[in-house]
């Protein structure tokens, strides 16, 4: 598997695990909405199990979103390395941001607050 591939399936994964947490769903209930262990579940949050296009709709339904949510905002031009995921219980306050930044109803303003956010990360490297 190429470099490029892996982050295709990483961005996807991250996307998952945020969908997951904004609805506060724990990987095994959402494991047991797809029927499969929670450690199928993981392995898709981090990118180490890539995903099937059936897969990709099933979770889209599951979560309530459109597939093209788990592409959205997908660096195209990205660094290669893989970007490691934390564990969501030593990151309280970023599964919080995550909730709450859901329930923004504005694209706008999601939009807004998510380059403001970038920006502030791009300028910090």
């Amino acid at each position: 598997m190429d470099i490029g591939t892996r982050r295709i399936d990483q961005h996807v994964g991250e996307r998952i695990r945020a969908r997951r947490t904004e609805l506060g769903l724990t990987q095994e209930q959402l494991a047991e909405t797809l029927d499969v262990s929670y450690h199928q579940v993981q392995k898709y949050e981090t990118g180490a199990n890539r995903i099937s296009a059936g897969r990709v709709f099933e979770l889209a339904r599951k979560l309530r979103v459109d597939v093209g949510y788990f592409f959205e905002g997908l660096p195209i031009d990205a660094p290669a390395e893989p970007i490691p995921l934390e564990h969501g219980g030593r990151q309280r306050s970023a599964i919080e941001l995550v909730r709450k930044f859901g329930q923004i109803e504005n694209s706008q303003v999601r939009s807004a607050i998510a380059a403001l956010v970038k920006a502030i990360v791009d300028r910090q490297d």
